[in-house]
């Protein structure tokens, strides 16, 4: 995604990690507005492990060096909602040997449990795929936890159109929905994660494999959380290559209850690194010029963090007085990618 200068008031990311005493902070955008408003929204993590709970009073902000007084900031926590939406599309195989084998049943409860873990803190939405070209829909984007539930219930009766697997093609068309759905949101900040279920390889040919796999290397995707689950004998795993799509992590299970399990472990992933996020909003004491800022955070039980970055002070000054609780409207352009969790 390019990046540009806005005129007026300016953020330049100058270091947006920090790792000193083992805590990483990135920042992943950051705004300002007269009077002397500033946000800035991150993420806290502690290894692979996200950082959850912390309040206002638990970060410094320096401001060229020195400590910005926390009364005279104002400085506060706001819902990350207010910035930032995130959706999970869950893609699942319901061709015919997933039909024919009598696992259907098995993976659309193992399917309820994972979205409803996962659509308490984000939008969901569950589409299908056999041999057909096209995707089935059967829950579009919801917070509503009923539909999705009843959605699934109803794949329960499921018979291909198409007995053959369109593994390729679903992967291909499931970043594209997700992508169109994430679009459509007015809310600067945008988070994607595609989860996969497939018992096998791609067999329809529709797309090849080296067609999908450019796709998933596109821009617009690659701030995108992409998993996968797999069911099968150990050479149908093999053949499938579920891992070249699962770039942030790959469950195989051989039966339905490992893959329950895998559903549970993926759906706790995704739902502990939702609240690793941070939007941190106060109010500057500068009133003109360029200003560095780091945030530091200390944690009780040990371990700390920071991040920097500058912005641009010029006009700023009351009144009308700062009120901290305003919302934040981040520049598009300005977002840099969520930290890539390592495997």
């Amino acid at each position: 995604m390019n990046r540009f200068l806005k005129l007026g008031m300016v953020v330049v990311a100058l270091l947006t990690i920090g790792c000193g005493g083992g805590l990483k902070m990135t920042k992943i955008n950051s705004d300002q507005k007269k009077p002397n408003n500033v946000w800035v929204f991150f993420t806290v993590e502690d290894g692979e492990e996200p950082v959850a709970g912390l309040e206002a009073k638990d970060f410094k902000i320096y401001e060229d060096d020195g400590l910005v007084s926390i009364y005279e900031s104002k400085q506060t926590i706001q819902n990350p909602e207010v910035a930032a939406v995130m959706y999970t599309m869950l893609l699942l195989d319901v061709s015919g040997s997933m039909v024919e084998s009598g696992h259907l049943d098995q993976l659309v409860e193992s399917a309820k449990v994972f979205t409803e873990q996962v659509g308490k803190t984000q939008k969901v939405g569950v589409y299908a795929f056999d041999g057909s070209k096209n995707l089935h829909s059967v829950v579009p984007f919801t917070d509503r936890q009923g539909s999705v539930q009843g959605g699934l219930d109803g794949l329960k009766k499921w018979w291909p159109k198409d007995e053959s697997t369109n593994l390729n093609g679903g992967v291909v068309e499931g970043m594209q929905t997700l992508r169109k759905a994430l679009d459509k949101e007015k809310k600067p900040l945008k988070f994607g994660t595609l989860v996969v279920f497939s018992d096998g390889a791609d067999r329809a040919a529709r797309v090849t494999r080296e067609d999908m796999l450019k796709e998933l290397e596109k821009e617009e995707y690659k701030d995108f959380d992409i998993f996968a689950i797999g069911m099968g004998d150990k050479a149908e795993m093999e053949d499938a290559q579920l891992e070249d799509i699962g770039r942030d992590g790959t469950v195989i299970g051989s039966d339905p209850v490992e893959v329950e399990k895998a559903f549970q472990k993926v759906a706790s992933r995704i739902e502990r690194h939702t609240k690793r996020f941070y939007l941190l909003s106060y109010c500057t004491p500068a009133r003109n010029g360029d200003h560095k800022v780091r945030i530091e955070v200390e944690l009780e039980e040990g371990g700390s963090g920071s991040l920097e970055y500058t912005f641009n002070a010029d006009g700023f000054g009351p009144p009308p007085q700062c009120n901290p609780e305003r919302q934040p409207k981040f520049d598009l352009e300005d977002v840099e990618p969520p930290p890539e969790d390592d495997q």
